[in-house]
């Protein structure tokens, strides 16, 4: 049952939004985080950085970015090997599939935007039966571009589908996510299950769960 709560936490934010008279309902375009949005999140980065030889706190990407090239590319491939074992024990998120079936069923273009691999991400999406809404090529992973904060994964479906920014939005519930989005010009929304909201400098709309998102949008 939908709370009054989960509806308040839809309302913009005021002043603190770039776009305070948004309306989700006209968004054509959709782009999804993968990991903590679509489904639940399982990463335990602090243990991940410590199996890695990683910097404490210092997010994984940028510590491989900053290595010597041969020492990041043997880290990468234990990186890779680690999260494809998670990836196949994957969970939904939920609502994340009725939110998706009616995005579909009105029209709406849907794309991934991940720091994860090309292969993790359909593992992933395979193992929570969400793939069935992404074609593979609308799957933008660290593979094919710089990962999130940077806004090139975003840029890339943009142009990769002609869409106006206006008529996009990006769906994510970690600040990487949001600003990627805002970056590339598009409002966000900020899924955030346990209601902080924190970063609203880049949130155009905040929400605490996708069954909320899905009632927003509803006919």
């Amino acid at each position: 049952m939908l709370r009054h709560s989960d509806i308040a936490t839809l309302l913009p934010h005021g002043t603190e939004t770039r776009h305070n008279n948004m309306n989700l309902k006209t968004k054509k375009y959709w782009l999804f985080d993968m990991d903590g949005t679509l489904t639940q999140a399982m990463h335990d980065f602090d243990a991940m950085r410590s199996t890695l030889g990683l910097p404490a706190g210092m997010p994984i990407l940028e510590a491989l970015a900053a290595m010597d090239p041969e020492q990041a590319k043997v880290k990468h491939a234990a990186l890779d090997a680690m999260e494809l074992d998670m990836a196949a024990d994957a969970i939904p998120q939920p609502g994340s599939h009725e939110l998706l079936s009616l995005l579909q069923s009105q029209g709406a273009t849907l794309g991934i935007v991940t720091r994860n691999g090309k292969q993790i991400a359909n593992v992933t999406l395979a193992a929570c039966g969400l793939d069935e809404f992404f074609s593979d090529a609308d799957i933008i992973s660290r593979d094919c571009c710089v990962a999130k904060p940077d806004p090139a994964g975003v840029q890339l479906l943009l142009s990769r589908w002609t869409a106006d920014p206006a008529d996009a939005v990006m769906v994510g519930d970690y600040l990487f996510d949001l600003q990627a989005g805002h970056s590339a010009g598009i409002d966000t929304v900020h899924m955030d299950v346990d209601s902080r909201f924190e970063w609203p400098q880049y949130t155009s709309v905040s929400v605490n769960s996708l069954q909320a998102l899905t009632a927003y949008i509803s006919p």
